[in-house]
């Protein structure tokens, strides 16, 4: 073989190749087309949702015969932060559906027992700080 036909062959290879992908690229969107009005009662159904959830529970308990100075006590600091966007979008014929949440939940149970025989100062305190921010947005188009 001479070096012209083996180029000749890579040609038509390329050009070959290059055809079937052209007619692939073509067809399928046709296809899909076709599909969604032959039956005119496809619809869209999404569900999103962006939960965030904290829990603490703490339990202190303290037993002294003499002064408990600063003993037993609960602290808890919790922050949920969601900076984060919950977007959807659908288009569709016979109907669409969607179901979004953006949800943060904290809860905090503290119990403190204190039995001293002398001074409780600065003993059995709960202290709960709980806080939550949301700069996300929430958002749905249909049509």
């Amino acid at each position: 073989m001479n070096k012209t036909n083996i180029h000749n062959k890579k040609y038509v290879i390329t050009a070959s190749i290059a055809i079937v992908v052209a007619l692939a690229l073509i067809t399928s969107p046709l296809m899909a087309i076709d599909d969604a009005f032959a039956t005119h009662k496809k619809g869209n159904k999404a569900k999103q949702s962006i939960s965030q959830s904290q829990s603490s529970s703490q339990n202190a308990g303290c037993v002294s015969g003499g002064t408990t100075f600063l003993s037993c006590n609960n602290l808890s600091f919790q922050h949920q932060k969601n900076t984060g966007s919950n977007a959807l979008a659908q288009s569709g014929h016979g109907g669409n559906f969607a179901d979004q949440s953006i949800s943060q939940s904290q809860s905090s149970s503290q119990t403190s027992n204190v039995v001293s025989g002398g001074n409780t100062i600065g003993s059995g305190n709960n202290i709960n700080v709980q806080n939550q921010e949301n700069s996300g947005s929430n958002a749905a188009a249909q049509s």
